[in-house]
């Protein structure tokens, strides 16, 4: 396709390019759109790849060898195939129409970028700057195996004690434990608290995770179980954690789908049937449950204890009542004084 042979940083994306590197990357979705009708938005997805494509092009381009759209999904399509780095390699050196000094960089560089736009994971070493993200280093196998050795941790933290109740969710998350949420584009950042446990990085891709119905790199169950955490902490049928999320101001573009991942049943939140999130998830639910409110508003939303919560306002209301009758008497009391030393002339 002519489209695919434009270079990664023109502007805009023609409909039937997106069309053929989504089916490329993930398989066929059904009408895809910029707002399609089978509740998949693209959109953040896409500010992301040219994100991803300006960072790796960027001093004119001299780090990467892949130019064109159709370089990433030749890559792709050699990831796809479960071929190995070493073999990537060498199938794209004997594509190369001349030799660099620093070919083999030059190489990793466009497998890795390939790699972050497939599976919207970092890899490789950032070269230029701090962005404060995970990186992953894959430079030998097969991609799907390293991200099954690396998924495939078992949790090491117990939950004995870890309930899931409903009040746990993002919006009671920054209101109460005051957490506050950072949108991320790394995968593998997902629910990864920082800045001494006062934030937490919430991969909001949720269109994109369900893309990966058909993924056959992504460990099994990995893409499903993060779109489950997504629904613990943005329960669609909650109509507090909507109106929250309207009301969020934009650092970038966030996914809408973000709070259209369904709601969990009962069952569904108990924290074993989580697997890959689990221990982040444990540590989270720690930090919300040892948090004590620290400002007013923080006690008004803090209902985690019904009676304790009662008991608060109750006194709170009581000493407002006692200050104002108080003030009430003092103002009385003080216009007395001022009658009996300034009598009213007759």
């Amino acid at each position: 396709m002519a489209f695919l042979t434009t270079g990664l940083l023109e502007t805009p994306l023609h409909s039937s390019t997106q069309n053929t590197i989504i089916d490329s990357f993930w398989g066929p979705v059904p009408i895809l759109h910029r707002r399609s009708l089978d509740g998949i938005d693209l959109e953040a997805y896409w500010s992301f790849y040219f994100k991803e494509c300006e960072h790796a092009l960027h001093d004119g381009g001299r780090h990467v060898t892949a130019r064109t759209h159709q370089d990433i999904l030749d890559i792709v399509a050699l990831l796809r195939d479960h071929e190995s780095r070493d073999d990537i390699r060498d199938s794209l050196r004997s594509k190369l129409s001349r030799t660099y000094l620093n070919e083999g960089d030059l190489l990793d560089s466009s497998i890795d970028l390939a790699a972050r736009l497939l599976l919207m994971i970092d890899f490789g070493n950032l070269q230029y700057g701090f962005s404060g993200r995970r990186q992953l280093r894959w430079d030998k196998g097969r991609l799907k195996d390293y991200l099954k050795s690396y998924f495939g941790t078992p949790p090491a933290l117990g939950h004995d004690r870890v309930k899931l109740e409903r009040v746990f969710n993002a919006c009671n998350l920054g209101r109460i434990a005051g957490v506050e949420l950072i949108p991320t584009d790394n995968l593998i950042d997902h629910l990864r608290l920082t800045d001494d446990d006062t934030k937490v990085y919430i991969f909001h891709h949720a269109s994109f995770l369900k893309c990966q119905s058909r993924s056959t790199i992504m460990p099994d169950g990995l893409a499903d179980e993060t779109l489950r955490t997504l629904a613990l902490l943005f329960p669609q049928s909650d109509p507090h954690t909507r109106k929250w999320f309207r009301q969020l101001p934009p650092p970038f573009l966030l996914d809408p789908q973000l709070i259209q991942c369904g709601h969990l049943k009962t069952d569904d939140r108990q924290i074993e049937h989580f697997v890959f999130w689990h221990d982040r998830l444990v540590i989270l639910k720690q930090i919300f449950d040892e948090a004590t409110p620290r400002h007013i508003s923080q006690w008004w939303y803090d209902r985690r204890n019904g009676v304790q919560w009662y008991t608060f306002w109750v006194a709170i209301m009581v000493l407002g009542l006692t200050l104002l009758f108080g003030l009430v008497q003092c103002i009385e009391g003080a216009m007395q004084v001022y009658g009996t030393f300034h009598p009213k002339q007759s």
